[in-house]
């Protein structure tokens, strides 16, 4: 195993040193669900769990025949944070049109039930999605905690086992352990973008990151300097689509840290579906009790390609990849 990696060119090795930007990769959903379970995390325990399958099923159902954006996680059981015999499940959603962070529900359901739980939830998405199961006794009071998921699991590619557990160690042992119990720190299931590991997603925000180095955590964590410092290893935000997340980071440069609580939303107003040159859009901001507000109008445009590696390995082929920028941005009254 030692020598297959030695020999092994690591995906986000060669997008990093390619200079592939990040931004505009992270997954956009209006709900996400994230459950303890015990590793392993293989093919064959996911055809062999009745529950998972089921689960997997109608989440399919949600997206492809009814349009709702789902995303969905493991974690990895803590033993610090977990209960033998009990399964954590962590529920966000978009709680409106305009929003700053997901709205966040935690259960920690005991093991018999979580299979029924996880499908009465996911029922409650395709006929009545803000209405939540009546499981309250199992209902825990975390809104306040924030929850930082890892990607570790090398059964997807080893980059992310191989750069992401090193951040996760340090994350979870150093800055969480200073946060006075306001923040967790998961390793958590493959969730896209592998060539930007060591990746990362932040919840309730929904923020995803990438390519991320040990010295910019603390930043990320306590925002004590310039937010320019984040700007190479920002994938995007989970709110907003492609086009709509590339815009989004240049606000957030320009607007500093309170842009983090301004209730957003977006909108592609033109775009070349064809070739996917250039897309104009709109951001709408607002502060929560309506004291600021306003538009930013933007226009991106492909600005070059670089090569890529999709996967880690030997032999793979490297793949040319479109790299955007910000042509043209306006902040409208």
């Amino acid at each position: 195993m030692q020598d297959s990696l030695s020999n092994c060119r690591f995906c986000c090795i060669v997008s990093k040193a390619n200079g592939e930007d990040p931004i505009g990769s992270a997954p956009t959903y209006e709900h996400c669900l994230a459950l303890e379970m015990q590793l392993p995390w293989t093919e064959k325990r996911w055809q062999e769990n009745p529950m998972l399958q089921s689960a997997m099923t109608l989440i399919e159902k949600l997206i492809f025949e009814h349009g709702i954006k789902i995303g969905g996680q493991l974690l990895v059981p803590d033993s610090e944070y977990s209960h033998p015999g009990y399964t954590r499940v962590l529920y966000y959603r978009r709680s409106a049109k305009l929003f700053a962070k997901f709205e966040k529900h935690e259960f920690i359901i005991p093991d018999s039930k979580v299979g029924s739980f996880v499908m009465a939830l996911l029922e409650t998405l395709l006929h009545s999605p803000t209405v939540l199961p009546d499981w309250k006794q199992y209902r825990q009071k975390t809104s306040q905690i924030r929850e930082l998921m890892v990607c570790t699991d090398g059964n997807v590619d080893v980059a992310c086992a191989r750069f992401g557990y090193p951040i996760y160690r340090k994350l979870r042992s150093e800055l969480a352990t200073a946060c006075s119990g306001q923040l967790r720190v998961w390793r958590c299931s493959h969730f896209g973008g592998h060539q930007f590991a060591p990746t990362l997603i932040d919840l309730p925000y929904g923020h995803y990151w990438g390519h991320l180095p040990p010295e910019i955590l603390e930043l990320l964590i306590w925002h004590n300097g310039s937010v320019s410092g984040l700007y190479p290893f920002y994938r995007g935000w989970a709110g907003l689509s492609k086009f709509e997340q590339i815009a989004e980071r240049e606000i957030w440069m320009q607007e500093g840290w309170d842009w983090l609580n301004y209730h957003k939303s977006g909108q592609v107003l033109a775009m070349d579906e064809a070739d996917e040159e250039w897309a104009e859009v709109c951001i709408n901001f607002s502060a929560e009790n309506g004291s600021i507000k306003g538009t930013y109008e933007a226009r991106v445009e492909a600005s070059g390609s670089v090569m890529t590696a999709w996967n880690s390995g030997n032999q793979l082929p490297l793949e040319e990849v479109k790299q955007y920028r910000v042509s043209h941005l306006v902040k409208v009254a």
